[in-house]
């Protein structure tokens, strides 16, 4: 697989997507539904958020957790010992497993990174067992993430060399209403339900907003690098006075969204 995630580093994923994924996890789970004495694979588990909330489930008999950048399945594992966890380096689009092996498979925020989205939601089907259940969930990046939404319109509206960058980040495959669950249809699950999950994005400061947005994952720091130091500066002021809106430096919070869907593979 060929993924368009660009991975900078474990500690980076966590200050510019993970404490988000973290807040996600709770609301996708009660979604995703479970019951005791299942085995779960956790697909593109990043640096655990999602498998360690699901390690908090005292029923839960066994977790395995994949994703395709070693640097997050390090830092998973350096982070457990619980016996239950399993983590390794793989590919969504060619999971590693048998068929049939699993009771649940979740995958969280990552359906829209990798190059076929419908083979993935392929491997999801093909290793739970009949009866059992399948969910994912990716951000609405078109227009249910207005923290990134603030950095691209700004800059897009200063920087004709931001038009085409803009477009490639929000407009993602799986992130429009009903794509996400057209693949599972398409899958062969059955009982596909859609369903949008709100979190709220709290920065600090200007500086908690910035940082991580630019040294993170994504393109976004590369875009920048590529520019002139005079024109980098100019956006990233313009960035600023969008995000303080003409108040003081301080607190800011974006309601964010994410959709959501589940399916179940069809009995025998």
């Amino acid at each position: 697989m060929v993924s368009t995630f660009i991975a900078r580093g474990a500690d980076a994923y966590d200050r510019y997507m993970g404490r988000w994924s973290r807040r996600l996890a709770p609301s996708f789970l009660a979604f995703a539904g479970g019951e005791a004495g299942e085995r779960v694979v956790d697909v593109g588990c990043g640096t655990g958020s999602l498998t360690f909330a699901l390690a908090e489930r005292a029923d839960i008999v066994s977790i395995d957790a994949i994703d395709f950048e070693p640097s997050f399945v390090a830092a998973l594992q350096a982070c457990t010992t619980d016996p239950r966890i399993t983590a390794r380096q793989g590919d969504a689009c060619a999971l590693p497993y048998a068929d049939d092996q699993f009771d649940r498979a979740l995958s969280m925020l990552v359906l829209h990174f990798v190059a076929d989205p419908d083979r993935a939601a392929a491997e999801l089907f093909r290793v739970v067992r009949p009866g059992g259940v399948a969910a994912a969930t990716v951000w609405d990046t078109y227009g249910g993430m207005p923290s990134q939404r603030i950095f691209w319109d700004t800059v897009a509206a200063l920087e004709p060399l931001a038009a085409a960058r803009r477009s490639a980040s929000v407009i993602r495959p799986m992130t429009q209403a009903g794509e996400l669950a057209a693949a599972f249809a398409r899958a062969g699950f059955q009982g596909v339900t859609e369903v949008l999950l709100p979190i709220r994005m709290d920065f600090a400061n200007f500086d908690d907003y910035w940082t991580p947005l630019i040294t993170g994952q994504g393109v976004l720091e590369a875009f920048l690098a590529s520019l002139p130091d005079p024109v980098s500066r100019r956006l990233k002021d313009a960035v600023r006075d969008a995000y303080l809106c003409g108040r003081p430096d301080g607190p800011r919070g974006f309601a964010s969204v994410a959709w959501a869907v589940r399916g179940m593979v069809p009995k025998s």
